[in-house]
């Protein structure tokens, strides 16, 4: 049951709704198009570092109903090994999604329903195998005491962490003292630290405070369309994106970021070079639609690298 890879988060059920623009508040429009498939940060990334050649278990709560049911099939076709408790009191989650046509902008809401009760004693449950791992990941979309657990036990097992802080919330400093990475975008940044990101400038004063306040080795500040800016002991630089065709839908790039920054760090990539795959697996990804459904196998990862 041991795997190089064990991530910590939440699954739902995308309810994505296409429109030529997202809607005002109070406001109606005729979408163009729909779509329900598997979502939720913690699964997304679970199938983007699987399917780009992770050995991943994935760790979260799901409802014994039809939404889990679409977990399970999404997991065991990307090779994720499920660490998934089956909670027959509550739902799973599910997620509504306005994608805006033209630009493949995007604004979610999630409700994480059974993910939302995952506890300590959930994470104990499997202490051995987090703290067996090379590489492990959570978000803060399950309760914020559970995911500094899981982050404390994997510390003291040895493996890299990494926490992606979203959706943004307060970071006490005792769980960015457990993260060897974290990775915000640039909103979420902003929340952490308050200074606006707005190009690689004030990205790299945003990283530096995130850096000043614990984190471990690195701080790495995803800018989408403008690839990523990371910050450790050695200073600041700019990862370039990797351009793999026309943008369809930015839906679940973040997720395809950090899955593919696990797996290339639980193979011994550089720093460098992992962040380099990262940004292949995450431009891959926009140019289809979806999140789960988007995330590239790792034959077409390594293609647009070598390319």
């Amino acid at each position: 049951m041991q795997h190089d890879i064990v991530i910590l988060g939440v699954f739902v059920a995308d309810a994505a709704f296409r429109c030529d623009r997202l809607p005002k508040l109070g406001e109606t429009l005729i979408g163009t198009g729909f779509s329900l498939g598997p979502g939720g940060k913690g699964s997304n990334q679970a199938v983007a570092a699987a399917k780009a050649g992770g050995d991943v278990g994935f760790l979260t709560r799901i409802g014994d109903d039809a939404f889990g049911a679409m977990g399970r099939v999404v997991w065991a076709e990307a090779g994720v090994a499920s660490m998934v408790i089956i909670d027959p009191e509550r739902p799973t989650g599910a997620a509504g999604i306005f994608v805006e046509q033209g630009a493949g902008q995007n604004a979610i809401v999630i409700s994480p329903g059974a993910a939302a009760a995952i506890s300590d004693a959930d994470i104990d449950a499997v202490a051995e195998v987090i703290g067996a791992a090379r590489v492990v990941v959570t978000q803060l979309e399950q309760p914020m005491g559970v995911a500094e657990r899981f982050l404390s036990i994997a510390a003291k097992g040895g493996a890299v962490t990494i926490l992606n802080p979203a959706p943004a919330a307060a970071l006490p400093e005792r769980v960015l003292g457990l993260c060897d990475y974290i990775t915000p975008n640039e909103a979420e940044a902003e929340a952490l630290t308050g200074i606006a990101v707005t190009d690689l400038a004030s990205a790299e004063r945003a990283a530096a405070a995130l850096l000043a306040q614990g984190v471990r080795r690195a701080v790495i500040i995803t800018l989408g369309g403008q690839g990523a800016l990371v910050m450790d002991a050695q200073g600041a630089r700019h990862v370039p994106p990797v351009q793999a065709g026309p943008v369809m839908d930015t839906t679940g790039a973040g997720d395809a970021f950090n899955g593919g920054l696990a797996c290339a760090l639980a193979q011994d990539l550089a720093l460098e070079d992992a962040l380099r795959f990262a940004t292949a697996v995450a431009g891959l990804s926009v140019t289809q639609p979806g999140a789960a459904a988007s995330m590239p196998d790792r034959a077409a990862v390594m293609a647009l690298l070598a390319g």
